[in-house]
C-alpha cells in the first residue's frame, strides 16, 4: 500500500533544465514586449480600445504585480502612433465678456505657430502705429483739420463781438472759457473804471449784459459742436490710417489659419480694439521711478496683453494619439486649474494663466489611472465621471473647501472630451464599484481580466526571462546566467501553486531577481548565479522566521506537545497554516479524539467555545455523514466524539483538517493506534473521497522541519491528497530527504487509503452479506458502535 501511494522525489518539484536556454546570459535577450499568458485579456484590451462609443472605458483587473499597467501602457503606446494626432487648443481672450475665455481648436502644431504670430503681431503692430502716426504726411493732415476749426471758431468770435458791440460790450476767448468786458467811448473799461460810474449807468450795463450772456453762452455751444466735429474727424482720420495699418497685419493672420470662425471672430475683434484704443499705441510709456514707491501704482492700459495667446494644448510635438499616466492625482494635475500671481497682496489672474491637466494632455488619446488611488481623491473620481457623461473637461478652480477666501475667477469655455480612460485595479475594488456606483456600470463597460499564472513552457519561460533582462537594464543589475534564470522559473512555478504553470507576478520575480543581484554584487561578482538565487530565497525567509522560529523552539522544548515517534489511539497530526503579515508557514498541531456511548453525534470543541471558523465547523459536521452511511445502515449511530485541537488557542478555520479528524475518530473506535511519524492534510466529502487543500508545500516543510530537528530515521511522512500532487514545489531538503528514503510522501484519494497507511491494518470493504473483513479498521469501528447501541437501547 505504501509502494503504491508513496511519491518519488521527481514529482515533488518542477525542475528547469538551464540547457531549455539558447542564450548563456540575460544579456544577449531583448526586452520584454508581450503579456505572458494573457490571451483572453489581451484578446479583451484590443477590442476595449477599438469601441468608440460613449461609455465603453475599460477596467483592467488582476492581482497586484502581474504587469496589467506595464503590458498596457506598451500595447497603447504601439497603437497609439497609428492614431490621428489631436488637434492643439488655445485660450484667447473674449472682447465681449472678459470673464469667460474662448477655446479654439487647431490643428495639431498650429496652436504654437498661431501663439508665435500673435507674439510678433503685437509687437510689430506698436511699432507700425507708431510710425504710421509720426509721419509728415499725417501730422500735415492732422494740422489742416484743426486749422479748418480755428478758422471756423474765430468767425464764431467775430459774430459774437459784432452782436456784444452793439451792447456795449467786447468779448475775448482764454484758455478756461469766453469772457466779456463792458466799453464806453469805443474803449474797455477796467474795474476800477466801471465802479466809477454813476448807478443809472452801472443798472444799463448790467441789463445789456444778460443778453450778452446769452449770446456767450450759444457761441460756447457752437463752439464746443465745432470742437466735436473736428475731434471726431481728428479720429475717424487716425482710424482710416490705423485699419490701413492693421488690416495688412490681419489679412495676413487670416490668411494663415482659414476656415475657423472663432479665429477668425477673435482676429476680428483684434482690429476693432486696436482703433478703439490708438492712443495708447501712441503713448510714451511712463519712466520708472527710483526707488519705486511703495504700493500700487496706476498703469497706464495695455490693450495689447489682450491679444496674447494661451496655447494650452500644444500637441506639435505628438506623434498619434497621446499616451498618459501618471502618479500625481491631486485635483489640480488631472483637470488642470487657474493660476493666481500675488499683486500687492492681492490676487491677479487672467486667462493666460489657465493650465492644462492630465486629460487635456490625453485628449484625443488615452489615460491610464490606478483605480485606488483615484477613488482615494473621492473629488477627482467624481469630477472624471461628471467629464465622461458629458464629453466635455470644465475647468474651475475647486478652492480648499475649509478656506473663507471667496475669489473672483475666470469660467473658460469647455474643451470638448474625447478620450478612452483606463483603469487599473484588483478584483475586490471592481466588484465593489460595481455594486455601489451606478455611474461606474455605465462608464466602464469593458472588463479586462488579467491572471497572475500563465502555462508552463519555454517559450513563457523566455518571455520571463526577457522581463529580467529588461528589468536588470532598468536598475544597472548584473545579468543572469542560464541556471540563475532556471533558478526564477522554479520559483515562479512555486508562486503559482502549480508545477504546470508558471507565475506572472512580476514583482515578487523582480525582488527576487534583485535580492540575488545584490548578494553577486556583496560577492563582487559580475553575473547572477542560480545559487545567488537560492541564496535570496533563503535569505528572505531567515530574516522574516521569528515567529516560526520561536513555534519550532516551543515543540524542541516539549511545551507543545507533538509526537514524531511510536503510535497512538485516537491520536494524530494534522497539519496547518500560520500567516504572520507577508510569511506564511506551516505546522502541525496534535488533534485528539474520544468515543464513548450517546446521542450527542460529533461534538467540535473548538465549535462550542466559539473558536471553531465556518468552514472547519461544516468539516466537522460532514464527518457525521460518512459515519452514518458507512456504519449506521443496519444499527443506529449511538455515538458521542469529541473532536479537540490541542494546545490551539487562536481559533481554527478551514477544512483541510476533516480527514485528519475522521482517522482520528476511527482510531478511537477500532483501539488501532496511529503512527505518530507520519502527519496528514486533506478534506473529505461525505463519501469518504478526499478533496485537495491550500498551502500544501508549507505544510510539508512545516513538519518536516520538526524531523528533521529530531532526527530522520526513514519513519517519517505526509499524506497530502492525490490532487494536489501538482501543487508540490518543495524546498531541496525535502527533496534530498525523499530521495535517500529518509522521508516520504504519500498521496491518496480516499479514506481507506489514508488509515490503512496510518495504522499498517486494512480497512475493510462490506462483502456480498454487508460483513466487514474481521479484524479490519472499519469492522472494528463497527462492532464497537454496534455495541454503544446495544447499550443504549437497554438504557432507554
Amino acid at each position: 500500500m505504501k509502494k503504491r501511494n508513496e511519491l518519488s522525489y521527481k514529482e515533488l518539484k518542477m525542475i528547469c533544465n538551464p540547457d531549455l536556454f539558447n542564450f548563456e546570459t540575460t544579456d544577449e535577450l531583448n526586452n520584454m514586449t508581450s503579456g505572458i499568458g494573457q490571451e483572453r485579456g489581451i484578446k479583451a484590451l484590443q477590442f476595449g480600445v477599438n469601441v468608440d462609443i460613449k461609455g465603453y472605458n475599460l477596467y483592467l483587473e488582476g492581482p497586484t504585480g502581474v504587469g496589467k499597467t506595464v503590458y498596457a501602457k506598451n500595447y497603447l503606446d504601439e497603437i497609439s502612433k497609428k492614431k490621428k494626432t489631436p488637434n492643439d487648443w488655445v485660450y484667447v481672450y473674449n472682447f465681449d465678456d472678459p470673464n469667460e475665455p474662448v477655446a479654439i481648436s487647431l490643428s495639431a502644431g498650429q496652436g504654437k505657430e498661431f501663439q508665435e504670430t500673435m507674439d510678433s503681431f503685437i509687437k510689430d503692430i506698436q511699432v507700425d502705429i507708431k510710425n504710421t502716426f509720426n509721419n509728415d504726411d499725417f501730422e500735415k493732415e492732422k494740422a489742416l483739420i484743426k486749422s479748418e476749426y480755428e478758422e471756423k471758431r474765430n468767425i464764431l468770435m467775430e459774430q459774437l463781438n459784432k452782436k456784444s458791440e452793439k451792447y456795449g460790450f467786447q468779448v475775448k476767448s482764454a484758455k478756461n472759457g469766453i469772457y466779456m468786458m463792458p466799453m464806453l467811448d469805443g474803449k474797455t473799461i477796467e474795474q476800477e473804471d466801471f465802479e466809477k460810474l454813476d448807478d443809472e449807468l452801472k443798472q444799463q450795463f448790467e441789463e445789456k449784459s444778460v443778453i450778452v450772456q446769452e449770446h456767450i453762452i450759444q457761441a460756447i455751444g457752437e463752439i464746443k459742436e465745432i470742437e466735436k466735429q473736428t475731434e471726431k474727424k481728428i479720429q475717424e482720420w487716425q482710424s482710416n490710417i490705423a485699419l490701413l495699418t492693421v488690416n495688412g497685419h490681419i489679412n495676413y493672420i487670416k490668411s494663415k489659419f482659414k476656415r475657423n470662425k472663432k479665429l477668425t471672430k477673435f482676429l476680428e475683434d483684434v482690429k476693432k480694439d486696436i482703433l478703439k484704443n490708438v492712443d495708447y499705441f501712441l503713448a510714451e510709456p511712463q519712466p520708472e521711478q527710483v526707488p519705486p514707491p511703495p504700493g500700487p501704482r496706476p498703469e497706464m492700459p495695455k490693450p495689447w496683453l489682450n491679444y496674447r495667446v494661451n496655447l494650452f494644448v500644444d500637441n506639435s510635438k505628438q506623434e498619434g494619439a497621446p499616451v498618459v499616466m501618471d502618479s500625481n492625482y491631486s485635483y489640480h494635475n488631472i483637470f488642470g486649474k487657474l493660476e493666481y500671481e500675488n499683486y500687492y497682496g492681492s490676487l491677479k489672474t487672467d486667462y493666460t494663466m489657465l493650465k492644462p491637466g492630465l486629460l487635456h494632455e490625453a485628449n484625443g488619446g488615452y489615460i491610464i489611472f490606478q483605480a485606488r488611488d483615484l477613488i482615494a481623491n473621492g473629488i477627482c473620481y467624481d469630477a472624471l465621471k461628471k467629464a465622461l457623461r458629458t464629453k466635455e473637461l470644465l475647468l474651475e478652480n475647486t478652492a480648499d473647501q475649509r478656506s473663507s477666501m471667496v475669489m473672483v475667477s475666470l469660467k473658460p469655455e469647455p474643451i470638448p472630451l474625447d478620450i478612452k480612460v483606463l483603469l487599473v485595479g484588483n478584483e475586490q475594488i471592481y466588484q465593489t464599484l460595481l455594486a455601489l456606483d451606478e455611474d461606474f456600470r455605465k462608464l466602464f463597460k469593458i472588463k479586462v481580466e488579467f491572471e497572475d499564472t500563465s502555462e508552463n513552457n519555454v517559450e513563457n519561460m523566455v518571455k520571463i526571462a526577457e522581463f529580467i533582462h529588461t528589468f536588470c537594464e532598468q536598475e544597472d543589475l548584473p545579468p543572469l546566467d542560464k541556471t540563475a534564470v532556471a533558478k526564477v522559473m522554479e520559483y515562479s512555478s512555486r508562486l503559482a501553486d502549480n508545477q504546470e504553470k508558471l507565475s506572472t507576478r512580476f514583482n515578487d520575480l523582480s525582488q527576487i531577481v534583485a535580492e540575488a543581484a545584490t548578494w553577486t554584487k556583496m560577492d563582487k561578482e559580475k553575473v547572477v548565479t542560480g545559487d545567488y538565487i537560492d541564496k535570496a530565497l533563503q535569505e528572505r525567509v531567515e530574516r522574516i522566521k521569528k515567529y516560526d522560529t520561536r513555534y519550532l523552539e516551543m515543540i524542541k522544548d516539549n511545551t507543545l506537545l507533538i509526537n514524531t515517534s511510536g503510535s497512538e489511539v485516537g491520536q494524530i497530526n494534522g497539519l496547518t497554516i500560520m500567516s504572520i503579515g507577508d510569511y506564511c508557514f506551516g505546522k502541525p498541531a496534535k488533534i485528539t479524539a474520544n468515543t464513548y456511548t450517546g446521542k450527542s453525534g460529533i461534538i467540535n470543541i473548538e465549535r462550542e467555545v466559539d473558536l471553531s471558523g465556518s468552514t472547519h465547523s461544516k468539516g466537522v459536521y460532514i464527518l457525521s455523514g460518512y459515519l452514518g452511511e458507512k456504519f449506521a445502515q443496519d444499527i443506529p449511530l449511538s455515538l458521542t466524539a469529541s473532536i479537540c485541537f490541542e494546545q490551539l488557542y487562536n481559533g481554527v478555520d478551514g477544512d483541510s483538517a476533516s480527514s485528519t479528524e475522521l482517522y482520528a475518530i476511527l482510531s478511537s473506535l477500532s483501539g488501532v493506534p496511529i503512527n505518530q511519524s507520519i502527519a496528514v492534510t486533506g478534506s473529505v466529502n461525505q463519501k469518504g473521497e478526499i478533496q485537495p487543500i491550500g498551502g500544501v508545500n508549507e505544510k510539508i516543510e512545516g513538519f518536516f522541519q520538526i524531523c528533521e530537528t529530531r532526527g530522520l530515521d526513514g519513519s517519517h511522512g505526509v499524506i497530502i491528497p492525490i490532487q494536489n500532487v501538482k501543487n508540490l514545489n518543495l524546498n531541496n531538503n525535502v527533496l534530498d530527504a525523499v530521495k535517500n528514503k529518509k522521508f516520504h510522501i504519500y498521496a491518496i484519494s480516499s479514506i481507506d487509503e489514508g488509515i490503512e497507511l496510518l495504522t499498517g491494518v486494512p480497512a475493510g470493504k462490506r462483502d456480498s452479506n454487508g460483513k466487514f473483513p474481521a479484524g479490519s479498521i472499519n469492522y472494528l469501528a463497527y462492532e464497537k458502535l454496534k455495541k454503544y447501541a446495544e447499550i443504549s437501547r437497554k438504557h432507554n
